[in-house]
């Protein structure tokens, strides 16, 4: 299963977003890998906070995320999520915020 998505957090793929990206990934029973939908870059695990962040993707890219196993829906979802949230520095970082539906 893969979605491409654009990446709203102002930090992009760095700092928080990053940090919150690769723990959502490590929930799921589903191998994760984000790529720069242009470019020339090689997916990177999304477990891995050194390959996420070496993507170097800022706000505004368009980004592909592929997830096999059988939480991969699941794992698509929280990503996504992540991804097309802006950061809110008051956020607890739980990853939950008032207003979104988790259906």
């Amino acid at each position: 299963m893969e979605r491409i998505v654009t990446v709203v957090p102002e930090a992009g793929l760095h700092a928080r977003p990053a940090s919150k990206l690769v723990r959502a990934a490590k929930e799921f029973d589903a191998e994760t890998t984000i790529e720069p939908v242009d470019g020339d870059i090689a997916p990177a695990s999304a477990a891995s906070m050194l390959s996420v962040t070496g993507l170097n993707v800022a706000q505004g890219d368009r980004v592909r995320i592929v997830a096999e196993g059988p939480d991969a829906a699941a794992a698509l979802d929280a990503i996504e999520a992540i991804l097309t949230e802006p950061v809110d520095e008051g956020d607890d970082d739980t990853g939950e915020k008032e207003g979104v539906d988790h259906e």
